[in-house]
């Protein structure tokens, strides 16, 4: 069986993403907008518990118009052995076998729908997941020919700098020599090493390119963290993906972090590789809503309820509630606190449980029942919600996917940040954009500490969690919330125009476009 259309393009990228859907996502809109500026084939290789969703979130990229272009998107799903996001061997050999193909010009199968896609031109640029070290290097030794490989960062400018920076931007670029000297020198574990040398507070205070001064714990998970996830060794994947690739893809409007951008552009460029910056990459057209409603068992439950809150509370009354689909906070408790404290005031919900950690117990789903303005759904198409007009706020982990798709519809955030990237976040909404707040007393473990910029410490407990709420919401249905939302509604206009015909989001697109070389025939005007 063959999908592809009779355009026969010379030319290839390859996306490689096995990491949470927030990172595959975006890449979904990025081929549509590829293919518009010129045909080229495109080779997801995802996992195939990402399958389903990948293809309709393609679906809403593409216009009914475009089945030529679409159909240069081939879909390679991979089968992991294990749930651990750190082993990826399984998928890995499937990746280094698949790969090899396209490199000899052989068919291709996906391993979970056995589709078999005609044979394409070898590969000409890949972008690989952040800490997808070990396929870079699959793509490196296999390859006839020269292959430019990206890592592809969906998250803020800024957390790479501490994470990944040298030490005059504030980063900890040196520590990673440390940590594979400390374990070649005393076989100790890389993990317990890592996080040790990498994320063991030192108590220093920390100067990142557009963030305001911080602690180092600052930019660390603000909570205890499972042992199953081994961000020691990730953070070391990470590093050595960093380095080893040709440079950085990354989905963001540079409106929204132009400090940040321009340090890691200026990091890039110290060691001659390119940094190509191009978002939101969110769903635009006529058939973005449509299938956004078909991701979710719930959609139009979800649909009816919000015009039901529109028409009983008034716009911008609901409060949308979601970690995303991989985080859920380590202590729970704090998570039915703040929901009692929404259902005492009243304000109408929807919370996505999508987390594999989410276990919601019984009482609270008796709870929700009760108080009749509340709805749960295990997935939620979250940007109909937040473009719905009965939205007025997005409580979330801050990842940057979520943030991109709250600002481009203008809703102002609460942020309880939970790992990663997304503490930086927080505070680049809360102290720099002016569009959240931030909860503090959800904290726990490591988040416990003092927080710079603001002189104070958190107290953490069950309490103080609940009065903080309390006080945010009040502050976010009320004058100050009213000026957020207006700076979101600026931000809003700042990110559309980055996608101009001159906007930065364009030109950079075109520039990374352009690298393919590809005879001028082959350009469309589309």
């Amino acid at each position: 069986m063959s999908p592809d259309s009779d355009l026969q393009p010379s030319s290839h990228i390859v996306f490689q993403t096995y990491e949470a859907w927030g990172h595959t996502r975006p890449l979904c809109n990025l081929s549509a907008r590829i293919l518009r500026i010129r045909p080229t084939y495109i080779t997801f290789f995802i996992i195939h518990s990402l399958y389903d969703r990948v293809k309709n979130e393609l679906g809403r990229s593409f216009e009914a118009n475009e089945a030529h272009l679409s159909r240069l998107v081939r879909v390679i799903a991979l089968r992991p052995d294990t749930p651990d996001p750190v082993n990826t061997q399984a998928v890995d050999a499937q990746f280094a076998e698949a790969y090899a193909e396209l490199v000899a010009g052989k068919p291709v199968t996906c391993k979970h729908t056995n589709v078999e896609y005609d044979a394409a031109p070898a590969p000409d640029i890949a972008l690989v997941d952040f800490f997808a070290v070990d396929p870079l290097r699959t793509i490196r030794s296999l390859s006839t020919k020269p292959v430019k490989v990206f890592t592809w960062y969906s998250g803020a400018a800024s957390s790479i700098i501490p994470g990944f920076g040298p030490t005059h931007m504030g980063g900890k670029s040196d520590r990673y020599v440390q940590v594979k000297e400390e374990v070649s020198r005393t076989g100790r574990d890389l993990n317990e090493v890592a996080m040790e040398l990498i994320h063991g507070p030192r108590g220093e205070v920390v100067r990142v390119p557009g963030l305001p001064p911080m602690y180092d714990h600052e930019y660390v998970s603000p909570q205890e963290m499972p042992a199953t996830i081994q961000m020691g060794i990730i953070f070391v994947k990470a590093y050595d993906c960093f380095t080893e690739s040709d440079g950085i893809v990354h989905s963001l409007p540079e409106c929204y972090e132009p400090e940040a951008l321009a340090a890691v552009r200026q990091m890039c460029a110290a060691s001659n590789r390119n940094m190509y910056s191009f978002g939101p990459l969110v769903p635009s057209g006529t058939l973005a809503v449509d299938n956004d409603l078909k991701q979710s068992d719930k959609g139009a439950e979800i649909h009816e309820f919000l015009d039901s809150v529109l028409k009983s509370h008034g716009p911008q009354s609901l409060v949308y509630w979601s970690f995303g689909s991989v985080w859920w906070p380590t202590d729970a408790n704090k998570v039915w606190e703040v929901l009692d404290v929404l259902m005492e005031k009243k304000i109408p919900f929807i919370m996505s449980q999508a987390s594999p950690f989410a276990v919601v117990p019984d009482a609270v789903k008796e709870k929700i029942k009760k108080f009749g303005l509340g709805l749960l759904a295990p997935w939620t198409p979250q940007q109909t919600i937040l473009s719905h007009p009965a939205t007025g706020w997005f409580l979330t982990h801050a990842g940057l996917n979520g943030v991109m798709e709250a600002l481009t519809c203008g809703v102002p955030m609460i942020c309880w940040p939970l790992s990663a990237e997304q503490p930086s976040n927080a505070v680049h909404l809360t102290a720099n954009l002016n569009v959240a707040y931030e909860l503090l007393e959800v904290r726990s473990g490591n988040g416990l500490k003092p927080i710079f910029r603001l002189g104070k410490t958190p107290v953490g407990t069950i309490e103080a969690a609940r009065a903080e709420a309390h006080e945010v919401l009040d502050r976010a249905f009320g004058e100050d919330g009213a000026k957020k939302r207006e700076n979101a509604q600026k931000m809003k206009e700042a990110i559309e125009r980055c996608w101009d015909a001159n906007g930065t989001s364009t030109t950079d697109l075109v520039s990374f476009v352009d690298s393919l070389s590809l005879p001028e025939r082959e350009a469309v005007l589309l």
